[in-house]
């Protein structure tokens, strides 16, 4: 993982434009457009941004308040619902100018951290480089469905490293978050980078594979596609049984894209 915290806070900000210019000069109606996301509109996604890019900051400078509000929010089942809700009361232009008060914020405080300094969240402790990290895959995979909605095809870079790295690392999560045992069994991943570039996790001599387009796995391990609609060769029980229910995010299991929906 990448622990250059200037460059992880550089690849932040570059997805950040790139979502901003998706939705900087939407009219009402365009903040209102329906997502992928089941009972998410344009406005609940950036406003999801918003209030987690305000955690992550807490977390970074108040790990004591963080905690508090933690357990406050985790004692409701549905608390990504109710966050959604309560962020409402914004308009869409007033929910982008919160998102840009509070993503430059985190920024700022993450280009002083030591990456190594371990801060709270919502699942295991992690390091403030795992934060930035963990703001990029979100930033990249809620961008996804504000570009789905607006009809939009965005052009992957290799910033999806960071996106792919996390869905690697994750595969004990995607069991966890399913009540189920994690399998000892090791899976390695072989991805084609969009530079062309061959980015590779897990040991190399594991039986079980997933190998295919870097673009291809990260819609999957952030469920952002169904399995049947990305071009991802997958051998062994243990590779196949992970894709089915992979996920890069903390939180309860999501329920993912149906088959052919973005066809």
């Amino acid at each position: 993982m990448a622990t250059d915290m200037a460059q992880l806070c550089d690849d932040l900000l570059a997805e950040t434009e790139d979502l901003e210019a998706l939705v900087a000069q939407l009219d009402p109606a365009g903040w209102s457009t329906a997502t992928p996301a089941e009972g998410w509109d344009v406005r609940d996604q950036v406003g999801h941004l918003a209030y987690f890019d305000e955690r992550a900051h807490e977390s970074m400078t108040d790990a004591e308040a963080f905690v508090a509000h933690r357990h406050e929010v985790l004692s409701h089942p549905d608390f990504a619902d109710r966050i959604a809700a309560d962020s409402r009361r914004f308009d869409g232009p007033q929910t982008l100018a919160w998102f840009r008060r509070a993503r430059p914020a985190l920024l700022d405080v993450a280009r002083r951290s030591d990456p190594s300094t371990r801060v709270p969240w919502y699942g295991p402790d992690m390091s403030a480089a795992s934060s930035i990290t963990a703001r990029i895959m979100e930033t990249w995979a809620h961008g996804q469905d504000v570009a789905d909605a607006l009809d939009v095809r965005r052009r992957p870079t290799d910033r999806l490293r960071h996106v792919a790295f996390i869905g690697a690392r994750a595969l004990p999560n995607s069991y966890q978050a399913r009540g189920l045992p994690v399998p000892e069994t090791p899976v390695r991943v072989e991805l084609q980078a969009p530079s062309g570039d061959v980015w590779a996790f897990g040991p190399e001599d594991a039986a079980d594979t997933v190998r295919g387009p870097a673009l291809d796995f990260c819609l999957a391990v952030t469920q952002r596609r169904h399995l049947d609609d990305l071009d991802l060769a997958i051998h062994g029980p243990v590779a196949t049984e992970w894709l089915s229910i992979a996920q890069a995010f903390a939180g309860p299991p999501g329920p993912g894209r149906k088959p052919g929906q973005f066809a």
